[in-house]
């Protein structure tokens, strides 16, 4: 099958260009820098920001994953809602027959933060044209490269002692990149995933604090913390910005969804795609070792 794959050279998308490849599917690799791209599939110039470059980009594909936001925009909801909207106006005129997205979990009853409303209204917008939108949901998402878990390393190994906000006793449910990467490329072929919704997530629920407990014992770093009830979302996002490279909107955003409970309530997907998901300390010695890896094919 030809697939477009929008956000090929991202964290999730180079990983899935590959799989799919590796499936013997004929990837478009849309980057708005083709002539750097290196990774698999053919480069195809495409922006999402740039609407008239979307068609020729889809120009013969059967299916399109939209894995791509701009959460290090300070106007995210604004830039994706537009992207989104755009992406699927322009499949339906390419007569896709349908568009894969990787979205976030978060409970429907619950006050969803920026980041997470964004998400959902991403989804709503991208089928609009008509085109049927398979959607899955993950929460963090662990593998060298990702935001979060660069989050979660980073604070791990550049403190001696935690001071904490209290959403480090938020549940969540994280899931290592290899299966988010399975879960996307196994709906391709499931002619009944289209128009559905689905929540992926790893096999343990775990708070925050846990995680980053785990992450320090595989390390072998003590990590004392301490939650500070009063430490606001604001604060706690300049906190981040203070001891991570990662950048103040994306922090703040993140931070934001921290406060949001994000574990897989249906689980229909793993009777669709049925295998054991990664443990999360595996999950996390993986990452380590792509991380040592990367660093020393750098030098």
């Amino acid at each position: 099958m030809k697939v477009l794959v929008a956000g090929a050279s991202g964290f999730v998308g180079r990983r899935l260009s590959t799989a799919l490849a590796s499936d013997g599917h004929d990837v478009m690799a849309m980057t708005r820098r083709p002539d750097r791209y290196a990774g698999a599939g053919t480069p195809v110039r495409g922006d999402v920001g740039d609407p008239a470059s979307l068609g020729p980009a889809m120009a013969g594909c059967e299916a399109a994953y939209y894995l791509v936001h701009s959460l290090s925009e300070p106007d995210f909801e604004r830039k994706d809602a537009d992207a989104a909207a755009a992406f699927g106006a322009a499949a339906a005129r390419s007569g896709l027959q349908r568009i894969i997205y990787l979205g976030g979990l978060g409970d429907e009853t619950d006050v969803l933060s920026a980041h997470l409303r964004s998400r959902r209204e991403v989804e709503q917008l991208l089928g609009s044209a008509g085109v049927p939108v398979t959607v899955i949901r993950a929460g963090i998402v662990i593998g060298h490269g990702g935001i979060s878990w660069e989050l979660t390393r980073q604070l791990v190994e550049h403190l001696p002692l935690m001071i904490t906000p209290t959403w480090v006793y938020t549940r969540t449910q994280p899931i290592a990149v290899d299966d988010v990467v399975r879960y996307l490329a196994g709906v391709l072929t499931l002619p009944e995933t289209a128009g559905r919704v689905f929540e992926a997530g790893g096999p343990e629920v775990l708070q925050y604090a846990t995680m980053l407990r785990r992450v320090a014992a595989i390390e072998g770093r003590p990590l004392p913390i301490l939650p500070v009830p009063l430490l606001s979302p604001r604060l706690s996002s300049l906190w981040l910005t203070l001891v991570t490279d990662v950048d103040p909107a994306t922090g703040r955003a993140l931070v934001d969804s921290m406060t949001n409970e994000v574990i897989v309530r249906d689980h229909s997907i793993r009777e669709l795609i049925p295998f054991d998901p990664m443990p999360y300390d595996d999950a996390v010695r993986q990452a380590l070792a792509e991380r040592r890896e990367a660093q020393g094919g750098s030098r």
